[in-house]
């Protein structure tokens, strides 16, 4: 039996389809995600959500001529099948395959590339300006879900876009979650006009009415006109988007197809910027999901009956930092955990069940976040904010101008350091070395194990500055070492190895491949020292006179760019203390990596036992090094 899917093509096949066969489309999608996502994993509950919606979309506007851009970006899928890839979507997330997300190098309806929220109100402006410049007719369209509203700059550009008065449409995707359930005022505010179905029947009944009105002069209308928003505000607390300049329509059940095509097609031909508010279901169509959308938010290989995924669950840096962090609340009651919109993500979940006054949830706020955990911090509160690597980047003049700057005691927990795997070039942590290590008085540390980070975590406790705190996802692999159980000092790492002939020096999970290596060089008769740095800022003098300054050759290995990193703050050590030793810096080059297994990834940037060992091996073939053995300051 041929499937509606089979002929899609592209969106140009949804032309000439009946309500029944678009409804009959919509489930047929929902069952190729479903089975996808089973194998590869990814962001299945959203993606279930938007299937109406995404249908709607590429239905009444004309991709790519008409631009359709996803905030955030995990709700594509659907989008990605419609627009000619839905032969390639079971390479999904693995190497060499399609992304999880919009890349406008992979196709032509992908407008921009994203993986972080609140960015498309703004991108869209651009775009609809541009073409306003240009003399173009095109439509814009924006696709922002109600958390990713609630981050500020989606409220700048929403701001701007209503002053401007330029033609626009911003689809409002509120299904009441961003990963996990939304908070804070504009959810409430949000949930007011989702639990008032009179308010449109109200809302056109005062507008006719007022039409009925003879006028007579101006200030008439006026006090009608103002009769009329009064009644809006009266039903809904007020219209906030049309205060902001633009037109509202809905709000609208999001999985009614008929429906949705009628709005969006008013929409379409309205001029001047438009907020159509869609209500959707996360997971829709999927009990599993739709019982429980924040595990099937982003989700491994899972049995499709049960729900339940393949994989064993291992203990993991996220599950070790929150079951610290708990204890160390129980402890200290000026401990303060701060979530921007991740308590499941992040391993807070125990926390907030344990201590529901001292979680605070932010939602997807990370600037925020950050200066209010400063504003803590002056008060005597110990705050620790737990976020991922690459959602700190959101945050930098925070970090810098309001927790270094007056040098207060705040916690970053930075999840999710280094490759981060399936979920590609807007997700891996492989940039916070680089952005952090140039702040005065920051201090960045990443252990090798998990005995190791809650040692970490214990000692930026007890810190009177502001602490970085790295480490990656998923689990630890056991090092073939013990602790040596020495408390952990300020700026000191620790000797795994001695040797003579070369240093080499891992941080974090690559401190296994070194260990390796180093395992394999000593059957080749070269000597080489294993450095756990454990400090990337400030790092330990007296360990890098011990064994470069001895060895007088160095391998470095990180999985962060190299730019910036690790290895670069240990040459410039070197050079302000007057050695010159023999250097080899294996990271990330100067590129974006893609998405797929993070031992494949690894493989791709040169992060391997082999590349290691030949690192070393070439340094000890090199004539004519030398080093000045000056001292160390």
């Amino acid at each position: 039996m041929t499937r509606l899917l089979d002929k899609i093509n592209g969106p140009e096949d949804l032309q000439g389809l009946s309500n029944q066969e678009m409804i009959g489309l919509a489930a047929e999608l929902r069952q190729r995600i479903i089975d996808v996502v089973s194998k590869t994993g990814g962001h299945l509950a959203s993606n279930l959500g938007v299937v109406e919606l995404t249908l709607a979309l590429h239905s009444v506007y004309n991709s790519p001529i008409d631009k359709l851009v996803w905030d955030v970006g995990h709700q594509c899928y659907v989008h990605k099948i419609l627009t000619g890839r839905n032969r390639q979507f079971p390479t999904l997330r693995q190497l060499d395959g399609i992304a999880g997300f919009p890349k406008s190098s992979e196709s032509e309806h992908d407008a921009v590339e994203t993986g972080h929220s609140s960015t498309s109100v703004s991108a869209a402006l651009g775009m609809a300006l541009a073409r306003d410049m240009s003399g173009d007719k095109h439509n814009v369209v924006a696709v922002i879900g109600d958390g990713a509203l609630g981050g500020g700059m989606a409220f700048e550009a929403l701001n701007h876009a209503g002053a401007l008065k330029v033609d626009l449409t911003v689809v409002l995707n509120d299904n009441e979650m961003s990963i996990a359930r939304n908070v804070g005022a504009l959810s409430s505010h949000l949930s007011n006009i989702r639990t008032n179905p009179r308010y449109n029947r109200i809302k056109r009944d005062a507008e006719s009415l007022l039409h009925r009105i003879p006028w007579v002069g101006s200030a008439l209308y006026r006090t009608a006109d103002r009769v009329k928003d009064s009644l809006k505000y009266l039903l809904v607390s007020g219209m906030l988007f049309e205060q902001l300049g633009f037109t509202y329509l809905g709000p609208i059940d999001g999985h009614n197809l008929i429906a949705l095509g009628r709005l969006l097609n008013k929409a379409k031909t309205h001029k001047g910027p438009v907020l159509v508010h869609v209500v959707t279901t996360k997971g829709k169509g999927y009990k599993p999901a739709e019982d429980n959308p924040s595990l099937f938010h982003g989700i491994g290989p899972f049995e499709k009956k049960s729900g339940k995924p393949r994989a064993k669950k291992a203990d993991t840096y996220t599950a070790a930092f929150g079951r610290e962090i708990c204890r160390l609340a129980e402890k200290d009651p000026r401990l303060v955990a701060i979530t921007a919109a991740m308590p499941d993500g992040t391993g807070l979940a125990p926390y907030a069940d344990k201590y529901p006054r001292r979680l605070l949830d932010t939602g997807i706020a990370e600037q925020h976040a950050v200066t209010m955990a400063a504003g803590l911090a002056r008060s005597g509160y110990r705050p620790v904010v737990a976020i991922y690597s690459t959602f700190l980047q959101r945050a930098y003049d925070q970090v810098l101008h309001d927790v270094c700057l007056p040098g207060l005691p705040v916690i970053m927990a930075l999840d999710r350091a280094g490759l981060v795997g399936d979920d590609g070039e807007t997700h891996h942590g492989v940039f916070d070395i680089s952005m952090l290590r140039n702040i005065p008085g920051l201090t960045i540390m990443m252990p090798k194990d998990l005995p190791e980070l809650e040692q970490m975590l214990a000692f930026a406790m007890e810190s009177d500055g502001p602490v970085a705190l790295r480490y990656p996802r998923g689990g630890a692999t056991p090092l073939p070492v013990t602790l040596s159980g020495q408390p952990l000092e300020h700026g000191r790492g620790e000797l795994l190895r001695e040797g003579r002939d070369v240093t080499l020096v891992g941080l974090g999970p690559t401190l296994n491949l070194v260990l390796e290596a180093q395992a394999v060089l000593s059957h080749r008769g070269i000597s080489a020292a294993v450095v756990n740095p454990r400090f990337v800022k400030p790092l330990d003098s007296d360990l890098l006179q011990q064994t470069v300054g001895k060895t007088g050759r160095v391998v470095v290995v990180e999985e962060h760019v190299r730019a910036g990193g690790l290895g670069s703050a240990i040459m410039e050590h070197c050079q302000e203390a007057g050695i010159n030793p023999a250097v080899r810096l294996l990271g990330i080059s100067d590129d974006f990596v893609s998405h797929g297994p993070v031992e494949e990834l690894r493989k791709l940037c040169g992060l391997t036992v082999d590349n290691v060992v030949q690192a070393a091996e070439q340094l000890m073939s090199e004539k004519g090094q030398s080093w000045l053995k000056k001292g160390w300051t």
